[in-house]
């Protein structure tokens, strides 16, 4: 199933503030849908495409997130959650790895098969894309052009914008080098308190990203209280209604 060995990295260290008292105590990826939290549908996904060396970059809430996975996965701590965002907490959790990952945002509900079709996909370094949302100054927009990713950001003009970020990432071992080299400028740079996707923007110019689409399959980032109840009340359920996507999902 897997055509190289992947290493996943799931960015987990936000404090999530938008959600409100829901995440006072409790980290984002501890909320629960069906009784399953949203990091035990990840990680479980994972374990379906055959990816099992996960490592989960926490801050906030740390504590609670290694209780809740054990020693199922490895873990680094983003001590400075309170001061930089998911581009800090990517390059921590790249150091050192020398082979294909797998990233993803642990805020991300999705049917396994849109992890199974990235990884199946022919492209070394791709990102997953829902085509034909409408779109917001939230969300994280993608242009694309012949299957290449041009640009991305959540400044993008509409226009502009072909779909929507699902965050959802895979580069193969010589993508990672050169994301880690853009990383590490970035930071050097101070360039801390930022979304990973900018480090995708700045290397999709010269280094092929291309974009696989959801085509269709329910999935939901959850930002928002409003998000949550969508994925509660309408997403997990379609993907729990899926035969082919029971057996990790309950």
């Amino acid at each position: 199933m897997v055509s190289e060995p992947f290493k996943a990295i799931i960015l987990a260290a936000g404090k999530s503030k938008r959600l409100g008292p829901l995440t006072a105590a409790v980290p984002k990826c501890l909320l629960k849908l069906n009784g399953r939290t949203i990091l035990q549908h990840q990680l479980e996904s994972l374990a379906r495409n055959g990816i099992e060396d996960i490592t989960v970059v926490t801050g906030f809430c740390d504590e609670a997130i290694r209780e809740h996975c054990g020693s199922a996965v490895h873990y680094i701590l983003n001590a400075s959650y309170e001061t930089t965002n998911s581009i800090y907490s990517l390059w921590l959790g790249l150091q050192g790895v020398d082979r294909g990952v797998i990233i993803m945002n642990a805020d991300v509900v999705f049917h396994p098969d849109i992890l199974s079709r990235l990884i199946a996909s022919p492209y070394p370094d791709a990102l997953t894309v829902c085509f034909g949302e409408q779109l917001g100054s939230e969300e994280m927009k993608v242009q694309v052009k012949e299957h290449r990713v041009v640009d991305i950001s959540k400044s993008m003009a509409l226009i502009n914008a072909d779909g929507e970020n699902v965050g959802v990432v895979k580069f193969s071992r010589q993508g990672r080098a050169v994301l880690f080299r853009m990383l590490e400028k970035l930071v050097s740079d101070g360039v801390v308190n930022a979304w990973a996707p900018l480090a995708f923007q700045k290397i999709c110019s010269f280094h092929n990203i291309y974009a696989v689409s959801t085509d269709g399959l329910p999935w939901i980032e959850i930002d928002f209280p409003e998000d949550l109840a969508k994925a509660r009340n309408k997403i997990y359920p379609r993907i729990c209604a899926d035969p082919g996507a029971r057996s990790n999902t309950g």
